[in-house]
């Protein structure tokens, strides 16, 4: 796809958030605001693409359930080993900018065949929750409390750790706007086992040396994801001065949103690289 495309969805997701704006601009690149209008919907996640581990997993039980948050009751999406009586680590999903969709659901299914307690939480609770794909609804975390929304981050962690199946370490893990989730959850939450936030935004300088978890930093390619490339030096730079310890990688080639199989910015080599190091970091660090 067209880069300078890429860049108006990218602009429009973060910055404006004006659909009419996005089709005009768009339409100019494509000669037409039906085209535009039609390569729209390839930036959003496809729910008919999400499912890798079916909700009917005999190894796995999943279930709805809601903790009490800063907010107030907050829904979550449970997926945890169905057989194993041992108790686990748990992860916390933290889905991007529209909020607990399929694809979310089903990476935590993913880390329930793992052997963890996989937590999509669904932070647009305090907005009603988030809509279902065919009310095209612009609902979006971006309408919420940033300080509220760590807040509900911590108590979803400590829900997890009071939880019986619990081994008490929890990480968490998330994408574009969970991604800058991840980030200011691990400042805020001294006890947190783990973090690894897919290009999401850094938090700032200053709040840096409060970190307590090692973190797992998955970014695009800075020459592609421009606007969250810019933050990283300076990130790197904060948790260098500050002793942390992280892992940062970025990957080549691989736009923002490599990351979900459903959307036409899914990179699989870069997605199965980062996959296989996220697993690899909770398997060290939450077991």
């Amino acid at each position: 796809m067209d880069q300078r495309l890429i860049d108006l969805y990218d602009d429009f997701e973060h910055t404006h958030f004006d659909r009419r704006l996005f089709l005009n601009r768009a339409a100019k690149l494509l000669g037409s605001t039906a085209a535009a209008a039609a390569i729209l919907p390839l930036f959003f996640s496809n729910d008919a693409l999400a499912v890798t581990i079916p909700e009917d997993d005999p190894t796995i039980s999943t279930e709805r359930l809601s903790f009490p948050g800063a907010t107030g009751e907050v829904k979550t999406y449970l997926a945890r080993p169905r057989e194993s009586a041992a108790r686990r680590g748990s992860i916390i999903i933290v889905h991007g900018n529209r909020g607990l969709n399929a694809h979310v659901e089903d990476i935590a299914r993913r880390f329930a065949k793992e052997g963890y307690n996989g937590l999509g939480v669904d932070f647009l609770s305090p907005l009603g929750g988030t809509p279902a794909p065919e009310l095209n609804s612009d609902r979006r975390a971006s309408d919420l409390d940033p300080v509220q929304t760590v807040a509900d981050a911590v108590a979803a962690a400590n829900w997890l750790r009071g939880r019986v199946d619990s081994n008490g370490k929890v990480g968490i893990t998330g994408y574009c706007w969970g991604g800058g989730v991840v980030n200011r959850t691990a400042v805020a939450d001294p006890l947190l086992s783990a973090a690894v936030p897919y290009y999401g935004a850094v938090p700032a300088a200053e709040d840096v040396p409060k970190i307590q978890a090692p973190l797992l930093l998955n970014y695009a390619d800075p020459t592609l994801d421009t606007r969250i490339g810019a933050m990283l030096p300076g990130y790197e730079a904060a948790l260098q001065a500050a002793g942390k310890s992280y892992t940062l990688h970025t990957y080549e080639g691989a736009q923002h949103a490599f990351n979900d199989d459903t959307q036409v910015r899914y990179h699989p080599e870069a997605a199965a690289l980062a996959w296989s190091r996220t697993l690899a970091f909770f398997g060290e660090h939450l077991s």
